[in-house]
């Protein structure tokens, strides 16, 4: 087994959580705790053995928290199957707006409120803009999710959206399409987004701590085709569940004694050359920067608006049935208890020596530790 996140919190976590004992957020405390009890005997599990070889397999629980690299992927492939029953037989576009840098620390010391002003911003804008005839002149929908990192971790909020290309008129029932291979212009999109984001500063009484160069400033909004639904689903999905950074990033380990002075070293590719690069820091410096990106206790950073609001879904089926669906029919997404049943009880369990599945032993309680 390879170097894991989990292994550096197990190791150096508590002399971390000593040393920022009263700047740590109750969020970070939470996920470090998690991430290193996942899959232990902390977490309880089950024992299975095989009657022919008289071998025994420990299998523990998961911790399921949303910033652990090993509880990810199912939650992704579970959300996309849900998601594509909500496709259009349309083109869709991708779309990306990005906070300016001198805006970075003060949405830092305020992420729950900054977050979700940056999606309201965000989607206000686009709606606002695709109202106007001269581009699509109804209403559209917008699945967005946010994202916080660079590849190298530096701390970069941002959010992405995917779109149908055309939007619904007044009426309720006529797709109104979007201009071949053009969706909305981005340099009016980024005016829209800057001023919508200045007057929630203003109603969250935060305006007068940001620069006034921020407000001249071109803000960075990206629009992109991405053929139809199933390829754009594709195109989002590893947003949703993807954590910071995954274990198959991490390279090597030096230990030598404290988080101050060993070093980690881990890979990462430049988003414009796609060269594979190298970054190695203190493990220290290592925790704050994964650290930064735990979201707040219970954020959606997963979000719908227009006609895929839950609330108004029924405009959905109506398109659905006029452009036609692009999959089969909804599959329901698993809910909470279901998702533990499952982690609790793998499907099957195979004896390392001949391969024959194994039977249910026993259950292991979960061992009694502090937790945060």
């Amino acid at each position: 087994m390879g170097l894991e996140l989990a292994d550096l919190f197990q190791e150096y976590g508590a002399d971390y959580r000593k040393k920022y004992a009263d700047k740590l957020l109750p969020s970070h405390r939470q996920a470090m705790w998690a991430i290193a009890s996942c899959r232990t005997e902390r977490l309880g599990g089950k024992v299975f053995s095989c009657k022919k070889c008289e071998e025994f397999q420990y299998s523990y629980h998961s911790c399921r928290n949303r910033h652990c690299p090993k509880c990810q992927h199912e939650l992704t492939q579970n959300w996309l199957k849900v998601q594509q029953a909500l496709l259009l037989n349309a083109p869709y576009f991708f779309l990306t707006f990005t906070l300016p840098a001198e805006l970075r620390n003060l949405v830092r010391a305020h992420q729950k409120e900054l977050y979700s002003l940056l999606f309201q911003a965000s989607a206000e804008a686009t709606q606002k803009l695709a109202l106007d005839p001269r581009y699509i002149g109804g209403q559209i929908g917008l699945v967005g999710v946010l994202h916080t990192w660079t590849r190298n971790l530096i701390y970069h909020p941002h959010v992405h959206y995917l779109a149908p290309g055309g939007g619904l008129n007044s009426d309720g029932q006529t797709w109104l399409p979007s201009q071949h291979g053009f969706f909305l212009p981005v340099s009016a999109l980024s005016k829209l987004f800057r001023a919508a984001f200045r007057r929630g500063l203003v109603k969250l009484k935060l305006f007068e701590q940001v620069p006034s160069r921020v407000w001249t400033k071109k803000w960075v909004v990206n629009c992109k085709a991405v053929a139809d639904g199933q390829a754009a689903l594709k195109y989002l999905a590893p947003y949703i569940h993807r954590v910071a950074i995954s274990n198959r990033r991490l390279l090597s380990f030096d230990n030598r004694g404290s988080m101050e002075t060993s070093q980690i070293t881990f890979q990462y590719r430049t988003s414009d050359t796609g060269q594979l690069k190298r970054c190695t820091l203190s493990l220290e410096q290592f925790f704050q920067r994964f650290l930064q990106h735990v979201l707040p206790h219970a954020f959606v950073k997963v979000r719908y608006y227009g006609f895929f609001g839950a609330s108004v879904r029924r405009k959905l089926a109506v398109l659905q049935r006029r452009l036609g669906s692009q999959t089969h029919p909804p599959t329901e997404q698993p809910s909470a208890s279901s998702q533990s049943n499952a982690d609790e009880t793998p499907s099957k369990i195979l004896c390392p020596t001949c391969g024959l599945p194994m039977t249910f032993q026993r259950r292991l309680a979960p061992k009694p530790c502090r937790s945060p």
